[in-house]
């Protein structure tokens, strides 16, 4: 069988801890797998600077410096999120030829040894191939609650995912010509490449403990993916807040003759120390500022795809 031209796509933010140690993992790997005979010995490993404020630039510098066939970078202006990153990476892989990109975290808490098995499972035809991990174990509680209801929300909410599947996975040629099909600014890749169609497979791995640095994603940040990938994937939120118009005014119109039955027969407007009306205004003003915020999100997408900006600047490319 062929070998293939393999793109290593890696987004770093403040990662200089790990890169220290980390490229020269990346590096074995990748000629492990040229001395194998799995990918052309042209394969490389992309870096992406996302605007770190550290030394993260300059070890990829050096590093390219060393060896300028195998190790390539980008570099953003500024910080622009994890998505913008990855896009970045493989749309530099797609003009650089490759057969297949795979992307990976910098930590390396994704275990870079089955980067085989998704070139195996390439050869065998599939176009996607996602990296499973296989349970938590390595996760603390919050965390374990936190991933567990993200994948459960952003199904419900429509935005189809694969679970326990982060951004770890293998794109081929094709796969990456599909994805540079889709324009808009914000890109949800979780849920773009499940929306593809395109032939898939999977394979599980364990998690490693990060031994370098911290963790850059946070409650918050993965709260944002949420919101952007449900509402640049999704509508069914607003279909929701139809749903709860039309229940909230069936509400109110069997509310509104229970209190003209109560007139009518001289019974008290007031029961007990409560209006049970003041408290259902309470709750009416709550979920009205709730749906407002809802239709301001899908309102800011639509600004930031009307102005067509770029989904990021790259400030250096070392090639």
């Amino acid at each position: 069988m062929d070998k293939k031209k393999l793109a290593i796509v890696v987004p770093c933010y403040n990662e200089e801890e790990s890169l220290t140690v980390n490229i020269d993992v990346f590096k074995h790997t990748l000629f492990a797998l040229i001395e194998k005979g799995v990918i052309k010995d042209d394969s490389f490993i992309c870096f992406i600077d996302d605007g770190s404020k550290d030394k993260t630039w300059e070890l990829i510098e050096k590093a390219h410096g060393v060896d300028f066939a195998h190790i390539k970078g980008l570099r953003f202006t500024k910080n622009y999120g994890n998505q913008k990153a990855l896009i970045a990476g493989l749309e530099y892989a797609l003009k650089k030829g490759v057969d297949c990109a795979v992307t990976i975290d910098a930590d390396l808490q994704q275990d870079e040894t089955k980067i085989e098995e998704f070139i195996n499972k390439f050869n065998e035809g599939s176009e996607i191939v996602y990296g499973i991990r296989k349970d938590r174990k390595s996760d603390n509680f919050i965390k374990k609650i936190t991933g567990y209801a993200f994948y459960k929300f952003m199904n419900l909410m429509g935005a189809n995912i694969v679970p326990n599947h982060s951004e770890y996975r293998l794109m081929s040629r094709k796969a990456l010509d599909t994805l540079a099909q889709y324009k808009e600014r914000n890109l949800f890749l979780r849920g773009i490449f499940c929306d593809t169609g395109l032939k898939s497979d999977y394979v599980e791995f364990d998690v490693k403990k990060r031994v370098h640095g911290d963790s850059k994603f946070s409650f918050f940040s993965l709260f944002k993916l949420a919101a952007e990938g449900i509402t640049s994937f999704s509508v069914r939120p607003l279909r929701l807040i139809f749903y709860i118009g039309v229940m909230i005014s069936l509400i109110s119109i069997c509310w509104g003759c229970w209190t003209l039955y109560r007139l009518l027969n001289d019974l008290p407007a007031r029961i007990g120390a409560i209006d049970y009306y003041e408290i259902f205004e309470m709750f009416m003003s709550g979920l009205q500022m709730l749906c407002i915020g809802i239709i301001g999100e899908y309102v800011g997408q639509i600004l930031q795809e009307v102005k067509g900006r770029p989904r990021s600047i790259i400030e250096k490319e070392l090639d």
